[in-house]
């Protein structure tokens, strides 16, 4: 979705892991090493988005923009923004501060501080009949995470009981099962919208968007057909 002589970013697709791990040992493909033999060149890999999470992925091709990408990361001037479709209806605003130890660690150690702050775009209530309520309500949200913990965002909705849907680990079974089976879906609603940065070289705001346009049939289903563009601005 963008290139240039310092830096390449794709628009992820769910399902696709980033790159080789210990716990992805039966699986094959890899963003990371899929676009190194699509360029024919090395790729640093900047951050990270779960494999269930789709959107802007940014690589630098060489050490030194990545060492300085990283470093707008650590002093958390990057601007990240997803969308979520979460159960419930949140506030219209809010923020979550609440720190999260690590994940995938046997070392006992001190939650780290996180937060994320959203904004609620849209609602719905649908007559899915859902776990012990006749009901089911939804939200469409934009979120912002300030910090960078590992799920931190899945972790965070989950603490508030607005599980994203379709999230398998952190999430709400009853709702997950009724997309898969009712609405033959298993995609995880949550997507890397937006990432605004400086280039390091040219010192210009950058700014990649990418929209989730696999979740149209959702969208049109939940009935924010006409909300789409609420996600834009």
């Amino acid at each position: 979705m963008y290139q240039d002589e310092q830096l390449v970013a794709i628009d992820k697709p769910c399902g696709l892991q980033v790159h080789r791990s210990r716990i992805s040992e039966e699986t094959t493909h890899f963003a990371l090493q899929q676009l190194r033999d699509q360029l024919q060149q090395k790729v640093f890999l900047v951050h990270r988005l779960d494999r269930p999470t789709s959107g802007v992925l940014l690589f630098a091709l060489n050490a030194e923009m990545h060492q300085q990408l990283r470093q707008q990361f650590d002093e958390k001037t990057v601007q990240k923004t997803y969308l979520a479709i979460v159960r419930g209806y949140t506030p219209e605003s809010g923020r979550i501060d609440k720190p999260l130890v690590k994940l995938e660690t046997k070392k006992i150690q001190s939650p780290q501080a996180a937060t994320t702050d959203y904004i609620r775009l849209a609602t719905v209530e649908k007559p899915y009949a859902i776990s012990r309520y006749p009901t089911a309500r939804y939200s469409l949200v934009k979120i912002h995470p300030l910090t960078g913990r590992m799920h931190q965002i899945r972790r965070h909705f989950a603490h508030l009981r607005h599980y994203i849907v379709g999230d398998k680990k952190h999430g709400e079974r009853h709702h997950n099962r009724y997309f898969k089976e009712e609405l033959n879906c298993t995609t995880m609603f949550l997507h890397a919208q937006k990432l605004q940065f400086t280039h390091p070289i040219s010192q210009k705001p950058i700014t990649l968007s990418a929209y989730p346009h696999h979740w149209n049939p959702i969208l049109s289903e939940l009935g924010w057909t006409g909300e789409w563009e609420n996600v834009r601005i």
